[in-house]
């Protein structure tokens, strides 16, 4: 487990490359934001997290499940990240900030995520409240 990277993984690499090939400039992992989100958008007010569907349980994934062995600890440890990303999320969103997840499995097909992308960065920010 030590060896597991919580920054510069492969599917948010693939992430980051595509927005910056679209042009689209951010920042990496702000700590002052609650998740300390993955990419952020300062001025679009958005935020994306590129989440593995393993370490935070992607719902009909099939990386996504419980293991077989050990469950008494993974359960809980799986359990605690994803209400860890409810809360950041919930936060965010009422600091006015808007959230797109990207799953891990979803970096697979890169046209269909980059429209996805680009749908997400060009839609006009919210205003501030």
């Amino acid at each position: 487990m030590s060896r597991i990277r919580s920054k510069g993984m492969l599917p948010e690499m693939i992430v980051r490359r595509l927005i910056h090939a679209m042009g689209y400039r951010y920042r990496l992992h702000q700590k002052n934001l609650p998740g300390n989100p993955d990419l952020v958008f300062s001025r679009r007010r958005k935020i994306i997290f590129v989440h593995g569907c393993f370490w935070h349980q992607h719902p009909g994934c099939t990386d996504g499940h419980f293991p077989a062995s050990n469950r008494g600890y993974w359960i809980p440890k799986l359990e605690r990240n994803i209400r860890r990303d409810q809360v950041a999320v919930e936060k965010l969103k009422e600091l006015g900030w808007v959230v797109l997840i990207v799953w891990e499995c979803e970096t697979q097909d890169r046209d269909i995520l980059s429209l996805r992308l680009s749908e997400f960065l060009s839609a006009t920010a919210p205003t501030r409240k």
